[in-house]
């Protein structure tokens, strides 16, 4: 029998979640696609849980983490901050070093 070992990271302030893997994947779909419903759609997502999370971020983070755009003649749009990229690749590389160091205790206790 192998064991594996589990794990799911977030950031909150405040006893509020800030970022964990959804909203990352969230903001990076709205980085590439500049649009809100677009990268709901690239999640099937509903556009309304959507813009709830980032509705969070925005309001739980100290500055803002994506720019929204109304609508009109070329359409609306959104786009991540500067900020909202460094929080990104902060939790990106938190995660990534935490697989990292699980990958090692489980290689551990496997051989136990």
């Amino acid at each position: 029998m192998k064991h594996k070992i589990k794990s799911r990271i977030w950031i909150e302030i405040d006893d509020q979640v800030l970022l964990g893997e959804g909203r990352v994947r969230l903001l990076k779909a709205i980085d590439k696609t500049g649009s809100l419903s677009q990268a709901a759609k690239l999640l099937n997502m509903s556009y309304k849980k959507a813009w709830n999370l980032i509705d969070s971020v925005n309001k739980s983070a100290k500055e803002k983490v994506t720019i929204n755009t109304v609508g009109g003649k070329g359409g609306g749009g959104a786009y991540v901050t500067h900020y909202g990229k460094s929080l990104i690749e902060a939790f990106d590389n938190i995660n990534s070093k935490c697989w990292k160091y699980l990958v090692e205790q489980e290689k551990i206790i496997n051989k136990l």
